[in-house]
């Protein structure tokens, strides 16, 4: 095993010459090309490949003929023309076309403050493109790479981004987002990326598409009422303890058979099961932090495999729900709470969690976590969370993480069908 070099090698001052190609893609043009290139000796400083739509775009970076740091072990006496009409005779063997351009030196370095800039659209226009692109040159910023992560069932881009500090960046785009209709994640570049994470999720109307409130509501004749109180609570109006404890009043003298009858009702958001069975094939951990109810989110837990969860309890005496719930409630300060506790549990920096929810009592969490993601939320909480998705499907965070489409569909290789 032979140690690493004290310094890299320096092309600073190195003639380089940047071949570009481009055609109709098929196999052995990346081969083809660099066995071309070795005639001469060359070396490799950098490649860039590109497939769009069948057509192949390929540029490689090398040193000019003898003149790489290396260039004393080389033994050639070829000349860059001899490279270049070479070069240019194999591309035209192959039916492709061949650019070259002579220079010095590497590229040019990125700078400081680099950031991950996700773009949800559905659709994704070229006019909010074109605006998103604008902005991020106005606070200093260079986009150095651009990729799509998924074109289903939203379109999916990254743009990898340098020269703008993440904060600043951040609530450039922000603005952006809210004129144009797109949703726009700002993450700071970093191993963290690509490290453990810890994903906590809210239940209602989050990762299920009810609120289980009004679904014991509508067994006891009182829907009305309490999907009322309900929207006031996540909206913010009310102190979501007192409006809990009101809500549950109501459902006093239920029998308890009600609970099974709910569990049947409960609907996985469109993609919940894909997100979970994702995360957790990529090493995740993931949970579920409720203000409804134990009798729910235990069941849920079961069901895909969740590592934690935690929630209120409805009290039960004599087979009968007593209009009361046991235990400490959990609102806002106890999701936040739970989000901490989970993340010590599962040796997880809160750094690297992941918040997820819809309502006011989300907040706590969502500015907890190292990433907080308001998920069709109201607006009081898509103003306050990092980012927000506004598209119906759970399993778009996914493209939040970095995680491509591909990526997606080669982890759900068991092809469980997600229509819940």
């Amino acid at each position: 095993m032979t140690s690493s070099p004290a310094t890299p090698p320096s092309y600073a001052d190195t003639p380089t010459v940047l071949v570009k190609i481009f055609g109709r893609d098929r196999p052995g043009i990346t081969a083809g090309l660099f066995e071309t290139l070795a005639a001469f000796a060359v070396e490799v400083v950098d490649i860039e490949q590109l497939v769009t739509r069948g057509r192949i775009t390929l540029c490689a970076l090398v040193t000019a003929p003898g003149a790489g740091p290396g260039a004393a072990a080389a033994h050639t006496t070829a000349s860059e023309g001899e490279l270049r009409a070479t070069v240019h005779g194999w591309a035209e063997s192959m039916g492709l076309q061949a650019e070259i351009i002579s220079g010095t030196g590497d590229n040019q370095p990125r700078g400081t403050g680099r950031s991950h800039v996700t773009v949800l659209g559905q659709p994704l226009t070229a006019g909010s493109t074109a605006t998103i692109a604008a902005s991020i040159t106005a606070t200093g910023g260079n986009i150095d790479r651009i990729f799509r992560l998924a074109k289903y069932p939203v379109t999916a881009v990254e743009f990898d981004v340098s020269g703008a500090e993440t904060p600043m960046l951040r609530t450039a785009l922000a603005l952006e987002a809210a004129k144009h209709g797109v949703d726009i994640a700002v993450v700071a570049s970093g191993l963290q990326r690509r490290a453990q994470r810890l994903v906590v999720m809210d239940v209602d109307s989050t990762l299920i598409q009810d609120e289980v409130i009004e679904l014991f509501a509508a067994h006891a004749q009182c829907e009305d009422e309490v999907a009322e109180v309900t929207a006031r609570a996540m909206s913010g109006e009310l102190d979501f303890a007192q409006s809990l404890h009101a809500r549950v009043a109501l459902l006093k003298g239920l029998d308890v058979s009600v609970v099974d009858k709910v569990r049947k009702d409960v609907r996985l958001t469109p993609g919940a099961r894909t997100l979970v069975r994702t995360l957790k094939r990529l090493g995740y951990q993931v949970g579920v932090v409720s203000g409804g109810f134990t009798q729910i989110t235990d069941a849920l837990r079961d069901e895909l495999g969740l590592d934690f969860a935690a929630a209120n309890t409805l009290e039960v005496v004599d087979g009968k729900l007593t209009g009361r719930v046991t235990g400490d409630i959990v609102d806002r300060e106890g999701k936040a709470r739970l989000l901490r506790r989970f993340a010590s549990e599962a040796g997880v920096p809160l750094a690297q969690t992941v918040a997820i929810g819809d309502g006011a009592n989300d907040l706590g969490m969502l500015n907890a976590a190292g990433l907080g993601v308001a998920f069709n939320a109201k607006p009081v909480v898509r103003e306050a969370a990092h980012t927000a998705v506004n598209v119906p499907f759970l399993d778009t965070v996914l493209y939040l993480l970095g995680v491509t489409r591909e990526e997606v569909e080669a982890a759900d290789c068991d092809g469980e069908d997600d229509e819940d």
